[in-house]
């Protein structure tokens, strides 16, 4: 009788501890049907927990398929993870929010705030347990090969009529080094917070990331969306992105060209301002950087980008990608949309654009 009272109290107690793990936010898990092509991709970052996000019912509105954030989901900032979920559960509870979870797909990766720190990398202490928290509150599946390993990096294939997307979301916080700090007074043409790190080895996406990012972009498909919270395609401006690390944004490019890995478009956020920028590297098609961010914050300056294509957004955006899959040479639409659904800045490409050059 007491091995069986034992026995009962031990399946209670997993029971509930599985229960807390996997349903302590208040929300249920999403089923991916991975054999539909999404058409309609809306994304965004920098979202403010405690304040509305009207923005989201605009995008519902617009009826995505697949919606995809891109870091500052929520405002965490701390070392305690009782916090930090507790962040979590207040964008969980909030209605804009749940209606765009009922709507679409999502996915998301992180970015410094909802990581844990203002700017932080691999020097921050709570980086793994943050890692659970993300995983927990976007319901990664425990099977879920983003459990596997360090960091947040992840793959999603979507394969339809013998089209494929590919989605290849990045962790640009677990593994990157610290950076280099502009000091009190900058020093042209150097300005605001940092300079670019002329150190070749300095690292943003870690070694094992970057294996596994060359197998990806190996695989075959049609269009690939990387996802990275912080700017790929812009010039420097002294805030963080990939231009403070550029032997990593020309390992990058070099690895699109190594793997001829056709269709590629960067989506990114962290600004909190949205815009398109290009960048034509020798012996690749142009690569196109679509930053939206945010979906409730704001910036007091718009820094300038000698790569721009269009206008900036000052207002709370988001970010679109359409694509007419039916098409023999499907059409690409790559759009910034302010809170109102008005297009702000649009840049129509084909397929046949994102091709690399033969050799």
């Amino acid at each position: 009788m007491l091995r069986t009272l034992l026995l009962l109290s031990i399946t209670s107690t997993l029971t509930a501890c599985s229960t807390t793990r996997s349903d302590r936010f208040g929300y249920e898990p999403q089923s991916v049907d991975r054999t539909q092509l999404p058409a309609r991709i809306a994304f965004g970052s920098c979202a403010d927990q405690e304040q509305p996000q009207p923005i989201l019912r605009e995008v519902v509105s617009r009826d995505p398929e697949l919606f995809i954030y891109l870091g500052d989901n929520v405002y965490g900032d701390t070392e305690d993870m009782n916090v930090l979920e507790g962040k979590y559960r207040t964008l969980a509870a909030r209605p804009e929010f749940q209606e765009l979870r009922e709507h679409c797909t999502t996915l998301a990766i992180w970015d410094d705030h909802d990581y844990g720190a203002n700017d932080a990398g691999s020097e921050y202490p709570g980086r793994k347990a943050s890692r659970e928290v993300f995983l927990d509150f976007w319901r990664e599946p425990a099977d879920s090969p983003r459990r596997e390993h360090p960091g947040i990096y992840h793959a999603e294939r979507f394969e339809e009529g013998g089209r494929t997307l590919q989605v290849l979301l990045l962790d640009t916080r677990s593994f990157r080094d610290p950076l280099v700090a502009n000091g009190e007074v900058p020093d042209p043409p150097f300005k605001n917070q940092y300079r670019p790190n002329p150190d070749r080895s300095a690292d943003l996406l870690g070694g094992e990331q970057w294996r596994w990012l060359e197998a990806q972009l190996r695989e075959p498909a049609d269009l690939r969306i990387i996802a990275t919270s912080i700017q790929f395609g812009h010039s420097y401006n002294g805030w963080e992105s990939w231009t403070l690390i550029p032997a990593e944004r020309r390992r990058m490019v070099q690895l699109i060209r190594d793997t001829a890995a056709s269709g590629v478009v960067f989506i990114s956020g962290d600004v909190h301002w949205g815009e398109i920028n290009r960048q034509q590297a020798p012996g690749l098609y142009p690569l196109h950087d679509v930053t939206a961010s945010g979906i409730n914050r704001d910036w007091d300056t718009i820094e300038p980008s000698s790569r721009r294509v269009g206008p900036a957004v000052a207002e709370h955006n988001v970010g679109w990608i359409e694509v007419d899959w039916d098409e023999d040479d499907p059409a690409v639409r790559l759009m910034t949309m302010d809170l109102t659904g008005t297009v702000r800045n649009q840049v129509d490409l084909r397929l046949s654009d994102l091709a690399v050059p033969a050799r």
